[in-house]
């Protein structure tokens, strides 16, 4: 899969869209549907992974854009 997934994470009292691997945020907004709308459309257009955490800051939800093999290897 080319690319890196894209994050969505809690950050100082608000969601903020990241790249995987990279502390630099991408941008913040107030609501976590506000960030997924905006991370799903850069991992969809760049065919990722999205990554959704949770208050905690676990992963709690996955969605995959990418061209992932079906049936998969091994």
């Amino acid at each position: 899969m080319a690319g890196k997934g894209q994050h969505v994470v809690p950050r100082n009292g608000q969601w903020a869209v990241r790249r995987s691997g990279s502390d630099k945020v991408t941008r913040t907004y107030d609501t976590q549907g506000e960030a997924i709308r905006a991370a799903r459309d850069i991992a969809r257009n760049q065919r990722t992974e999205l990554y959704i955490h949770g208050r905690d800051g676990l992963i709690r939800e996955r969605e995959s854009f990418g061209n992932d093999p079906f049936p998969p290897k091994g």
